[in-house]
């Protein structure tokens, strides 16, 4: 115990204000929580720009503050909720915010804040008067410019007054002059002058065009070992055509699609060089030269599969690829009979012997035990693959197999030689076959016309037919770009010129499995034959195993698919869908035995691609091996 003495009044009353004024401090110290009316203006864009830019609403749960805080806090989202009603046109609005429905004026409001009980959350509000809407009046563009150079602004008068928009058009303005041969153009930031009687805004904008000029030297910087005669032959830009700004961002957009660079970087001079026009300068930063990526996968009919792959992405410096796979599949599948593997080497020759002209030669060995059949396979192939368009594709090309097949105890021995033509189209503007869709198309044809030696031979043409669509729903429910998609496809296929048993095993169409309706087991849908196993004779015993009905494929198939994906929260989406088909003797546009799937998936987003993991189940009792359901897990969505 510490004994302080005999305490005098006066001494006493300065004990105790020292002892409320601590407290006082101590209570303002405390986070003081509070809940947000955000005022609504009946414009659902500008609700959202407004919600975005208040401190108020963003730094409520992860900033707390104190109560002197939440006042400061207030008065400085005051002039942004301000700034942005003008942004939006609105001059003449005003912003009130309230705390506890005191105006942030009144000095008795630290002390209302005070004295809320332990734990009360403070109530915000936030009201707005917008006042009238300014719109733009006289469009006016000084400085030196070539004739019609103020239809680049995109801009007319009457429009509502909105920065944006305006900021915009100087951007067009700048933007169509180096498009038009003006490299060395200049824009400044547009001058409003309020009209004194009407709520207009008057702009003017000033620019300078500066000299038309040509394309001069054009310099490459940054190679390694990468030969520049192969970047001056993509090159879509020539020293001594008109400048534009555009033909020269396309040339930098096309090096980049080589594949064997990380980035490239425009650096144009600042005058004139001794062509007479503006040197451009391209830099170049190269992708590592090799890559090594693994793959793994598993689905309750197929098991898993892991492999690894090997790319030297500039074999020999012109951008030439070199591709050696490897994968271990079949691992414990409900359909499958063994482990077996896939091997392929790969070679691509870009630009071979025209501009986007790929030369593809690839060597393979496949080895698959399946509940279907038995293959062991030695492939070759080379291919033309021509870029038409941005994005139409043409293929033709030739190919050589030579295959052993055991289907229900026959063996089959074959050598196939084949011609594989192809055609597709793909809008997606993805650069990866395993980055996630959320418009456009990717459709196929091909035409594979092939000549069976074996028992029997046979001559026969496969046609297939691959549609895929993506809709992105945000028009329709604002929901954000990409978050919500329908995706559809649809398969069509048929093989003529040989019979259901002339033609290989391998070469006929199997329905089921993630490629073509989920809930079904691999090559599960579709014609099906008896096949009772040997019987085994034990000690003069003889003991059967139970009969199967195995698959023996179709010439004939036509499946399809809807599927709706929904991003959920942060990097987890959804999927629901519904995929069905038939696999027959002949092509049936209305068909008799009719297959469908449904089911429902999880996806996670990652930088190469999504995480799939899909759950579906048969509507039909028509599975071989009784399963009443399959999971898929993969990466990439199912297409």
């Amino acid at each position: 115990m510490i004994d302080v003495g005999p305490i005098r009044p006066a001494r006493y009353l300065a004990v105790l204000l020292a002892a409320l004024l601590s407290l006082r401090v101590a209570q303002a110290a405390d986070p003081q929580a509070y809940r947000m009316d955000l005022a609504s203006t009946g414009n659902a864009a500008l609700d959202a720009t407004l919600k975005a830019s208040s401190n108020l609403e963003s730094l409520r749960e992860r900033a707390p503050v104190s109560p002197f805080g939440l006042i400061a806090r207030a008065r400085a989202d005051l002039d942004r909720l301000k700034t942005v009603l003008e942004s939006y046109g609105y001059y003449r609005s005003s912003v009130t915010i309230k705390i506890e429905g005191d105006a942030l004026g009144d000095p008795a409001l630290a002390d209302i804040l005070q004295a809320l009980p332990p734990k009360e959350s403070a109530h915000v509000a936030v009201s707005f008067s917008l006042g009238p809407l300014y719109h733009l009046g006289a469009l006016k563009v000084e400085g030196d410019l070539p004739a019609g150079s103020e239809s680049l602004l995109g801009l007319h008068e009457g429009a509502p007054a909105v920065a944006s928009d305006v900021l915009a058009a100087g951007a067009r303005l700048l933007n169509g002059l180096e498009d038009r041969g003006y490299p060395f153009a200049r824009v400044d930031t547009p001058v409003a002058y309020e009209d004194a009687q009407m709520p207009l805004l008057h702009v003017t904008f000033h620019a300078e065009a500066g000299a038309k000029v040509n394309v001069g030297e054009i310099h490459i910087e940054g190679l390694k070992r990468v030969h520049e005669s192969m970047v001056r032959r993509r090159l879509l830009l020539h020293t001594g055509e008109l400048y534009d700004a555009r033909k020269v961002e396309a040339a930098r957009q096309d090096l980049v699609k080589t594949g064997v660079f990380n980035a490239v970087t425009v650096r144009l001079g600042s005058a004139v060089d001794s062509t007479g026009g503006v040197p451009v300068t391209y830099v170049m930063h190269e992708r590592l030269r090799h890559a090594l990526s693994f793959n793994a996968a598993f689905s309750t009919d197929l098991g898993g599969s892991v492999g690894t792959t090997w790319t030297d992405r500039n074999l020999f410096g012109n951008g030439e690829q070199l591709t050696v796979a490897a994968t271990v599949l079949n691992l414990g599948g409900g359909d499958t009979t063994g482990v077996g593997y896939d091997t392929s080497v790969k070679f691509i020759e870009p630009d071979f012997g025209h501009r986007d002209q790929q030369l593809q030669i690839a060597v393979g060995a496949v080895r698959q035990f399946l509940i279907a059949y038995d293959q062991s396979a030695v492939t070759t192939s080379a291919s033309l693959n021509r870029k038409l368009s941005s994005v139409w594709t043409a293929s033709a090309g030739l190919s050589a197999a030579e295959e052993h097949i055991l289907q229900a105890g026959i063996n089959y021995n074959y050598t196939l030689l084949g011609m594989p033509l192809g055609l597709s189209y793909d809008s997606t503007d993805l650069r990866s076959p395993l980055d996630d869709p959320t418009h456009g198309m990717r459709d196929a044809i091909s035409l594979t016309p092939t000549r069976s030696l074996g028992h029997p031979s046979a001559n026969f043409l496969i046609t297939q037919v691959r549609l895929a669509a993506y809709l992105d729903l945000d028009p329709l429910f604002h929901a954000g770009t990409g978050r919500s998609v329908i995706a559809a496809r649809a398969l069509a296929g048929v093989a003529q010129g040989a019979g259901e048993f002339s033609l290989p095993p391998d070469q006929r169409f199997y329905g089921g499995g993630s490629g073509t309706i989920r809930g079904y087991p691999y090559q599960g849908v579709g014609p099906q034959i008896f096949y009772p196993p040997p019987c085994a004779n034990n000690s003069g015993k003889v003991a059967c195993a139970p009969t199967n009905d195995i698959p023996i494929g179709g010439t004939a198939i036509i499946a399809g698919s809807l599927e709706f994906r929904q991003r959920i929260v942060g990097n987890w989406g959804a999927a629901a869908f519904i995929d069905g088909g038939q696999v027959s003797s002949t092509l049936k546009p209305l068909p008799s035995s009719f297959y469908t799937g449904i089911g429902a998936g999880v996806r996670y987003y990652t930088p190469i691609g999504p995480v799939r993991l899909d759950f579906a189940v048969p509507t039909r009792v028509y599975t071989y091996d009784g399963a009443r359901f399959q999971v898929y897990i993969g990466l990439g969505q199912a297409f």
